[in-house]
């Protein structure tokens, strides 16, 4: 079962070796996150649907290609609703989207009701596969409307030193963590079979921009 989900937030047309390493590793990927401008964007971009076409194309997932997520930011239950459900329909109708990543979620409960609506529209829009990024555990109750809850984001010195934590949520919902600031060699897969986590990345990249570097393993040859 592919275990690698690649948010690789930099345009098609400025990094075109490192989307191109992307779409030649689709077939052994869980997801690739499509986050074009912080959501969708304003207007389609033509080189973000090229890329997704070719991702499409490349195959993977049951449906005959790799999972394609689009990344809309939820600010913590902040945004309105029709904001977020936007930019799904966008992500949808101009990339051809067939799942969501759900940034900034709460963990508490206080606010599954709105996150359970937006599910549902989620669903309604064609949504086969849906990941919430809380960043940490969340309630139990999120796995009720998850495929995927990333439980970890941060840097690989706070995760290696992380240590494993029982789930007691809803049985099959996949765990996920993503990890940066990662040195080459690093054991990652080891550490992350570890801490639970069924789907993962891990990139070398730090700062406030880490998920503008790639994975060791998916880095273009020079």
């Amino acid at each position: 079962m592919s275990r690698l989900l690649v948010p690789y937030y930099e345009h098609p047309t400025h990094r075109p070796a490192e989307w191109a390493a992307i779409v030649a590793a689709a077939p052994r990927l869980y997801g690739v996150i499509l986050n074009p401008a912080s959501g969708p964007g304003e207007a389609p971009d033509p080189a973000f649907a090229e890329t997704a076409a070719q991702l499409r194309d490349a195959g993977g997932a049951p449906s005959g290609g790799v999972r394609l997520l689009g990344y809309t930011d939820t600010d913590y239950g902040r945004r309105p609703y029709a904001d977020v459900v936007q930019d799904l329909t966008r992500h949808r109708d101009w990339y051809g989207t067939d799942g969501a990543f759900l940034d900034q979620v709460t963990a508490g409960h206080d606010q599954f009701r709105h996150y359970q609506r937006l599910a549902k529209a989620a669903w309604g829009l064609g949504c086969g596969t849906l990941v919430l990024n809380h960043g940490t555990t969340p309630h139990p109750s999120y796995a009720r409307i998850a495929d995927v809850l990333i439980t970890f984001e941060g840097p690989w010195t706070t995760y290696r030193e992380l240590p494993p934590r029982p789930w007691h949520g809803t049985p099959g919902v996949r765990l996920g963590h993503l990890v940066h600031g990662v040195p080459p060699g690093a054991d990652v897969e080891a550490v992350a079979r570890a801490r639970g986590a069924s789907v993962h990345c891990a990139v070398p990249g730090v700062g406030d921009h880490p998920w503008g570097t790639l994975p060791h393993t998916l880095e273009p040859v020079p």
